[in-house]
């Protein structure tokens, strides 16, 4: 009688767990991740020529099939921050507020730096200093925020160019 007792409950034991355990295809869904979020910097405002704002830099690694937008940020410390680019406009490469905001690949990654796609912080609150960190928020397309602590990296504009100067036109 407990061997048909213990059979009878294993037998519904395993008939519930198979009928309520999700598909493979919806655990991975699950479990992957949105846009991750690498070596993250802010250019110290210190010796800069406008101490009034700075850029945030990072890379954005998209794992999923689809593609998703950075939208917006955030940042206390900053009175407006928005997505800029560097773009070409009448001969000279200017930098501007990037409409749709930034596109992360499928599979793929994007690199924000200095010269290219960046998250630009203006109206700061105070000077930003090399070992200074700066809250922001980054917003994505897909609904997720991921809150970030960015360190502060001197950074001078003779490093890199920063304010790209115009590509000499061929003659």
């Amino acid at each position: 009688m407990k061997l048909k007792l213990l059979t009878a409950t294993l037998a519904v034991v395993l008939v519930s767990s198979c009928g309520s355990s999700p598909e493979p295809a919806t655990q991975a869904a699950a479990t992957t991740p949105s846009v991750l979020v690498e070596d993250a910097w802010v250019r110290a405002t210190v010796g800069a020529k406008d101490a009034g704002m700075t850029a945030a830099f990072m890379s954005l690694t998209n794992p999923g099939n689809a593609d998703i937008q950075l939208t917006s940020a955030t940042s206390p410390l900053a009175g407006t921050v928005q997505l800029h680019e560097m773009a070409m406009k009448d001969g000279t490469m200017v930098m501007q507020e990037k409409a749709g905001g930034i596109n992360v690949p499928a599979t793929s990654h994007t690199h924000l730096s200095p010269g290219g796609d960046h998250v630009m912080l203006m109206g700061l609150k105070q000077p930003l200093k090399p070992g200074d960190e700066v809250p922001v928020t980054l917003k994505f397309s897909d609904g997720t925020t991921h809150d970030l602590t960015v360190p502060v990296k001197t950074f001078t504009e003779e490093e890199e160019h920063y304010h790209p100067t115009p590509t000499p036109s061929a003659k």
